[in-house]
């Protein structure tokens, strides 16, 4: 599994897509928190809070992790090595896991240099340190959460193509409907906001954890969505 994971990391630094991933997140967030005036601009909101970067994350995440997982499975497919890959003396869900923790890693670099904006509202606040460490702490943790569940995903979907660009549409909308569908859904039905419909959603469970509250049952929904898909992903190779 660790060769696997290895192979992937190195996979991604050997070309640019590693380097355009991280730098195209940061990039974009940069933009709209700090340049671009709107509702997620932190200097024109005159408060130090980060719930503008905490808002955005989620649907920049939603193109640019099915732009890391597409290739997955769908490129070894293509090249015909998934067939020889599924022989070596490791278990389906061990290659799994190392494409999917190759995967995570990748966009927990992304990640870290956000950390900075983190230290700049701190450094901003009047008085300085005036930032509200519960909220922002528990807002990472569910990002760190729906990060892993996106590329679970992403991931299973590599494997239901050998054409990359059919992976990443098939993510992208799956992770849109995960993240957004239930609570569309929810919202427009002719029985009124249906709160069991939308809590299936992952955008009330990040929403939830985003309040700086770490409740179980946020957990218990992310971490069953991932392994999940990881199983899912399992079965799909067993089946090729």
């Amino acid at each position: 599994m660790f060769a696997i994971l290895k192979k992937e990391i190195n996979t991604f630094f050997a070309s640019p897509i590693g380097y355009l991933v991280i730098g195209v997140f940061l990039l974009l967030n940069g933009l709209f928190l700090w340049v671009f005036k709107g509702e997620f601009n932190i200097l024109n909101n005159g408060v130090a809070s980060l719930s503008g970067f905490f808002l955005l994350a989620p649907w920049i995440l939603i193109f640019l992790v099915p732009a890391i997982t597409m290739r997955s499975f769908s490129d070894e497919k293509k090249q015909g090595t998934l067939e020889l890959l599924v022989t070596k003396p490791i278990s389906n869900m061990q290659i799994v896991l190392g494409k999917f923790l190759g995967a995570l890693s990748l966009i927990l670099m992304a990640l870290i240099p956000t950390l900075l904006y983190v230290f700049t509202v701190y450094q901003l606040g009047n008085p300085t340190g005036n930032i509200d460490a519960g909220s922002t702490i528990g807002s990472y943790f569910g990002l760190l959460f729906l990060v892993a569940a996106y590329t679970a995903i992403g991931v299973f979907a590599s494997t239901l193509s050998d054409n990359q660009i059919v992976a990443f549409i098939t993510s992208v909308f799956t992770c849109f409907f995960f993240y957004f569908g239930f609570e569309g859904i929810s919202n427009y039905t002719p029985f009124g906001d249906l709160i069991y419909l939308e809590n299936l959603g992952m955008s009330a469970h990040y929403n939830s954890m985003s309040r700086g509250v770490l409740d179980t049952r946020d957990l218990i929904y992310f971490v069953s969505i991932t392994i999940a898909f990881l199983i899912f992903t399992e079965l799909r190779i067993k089946i090729k």
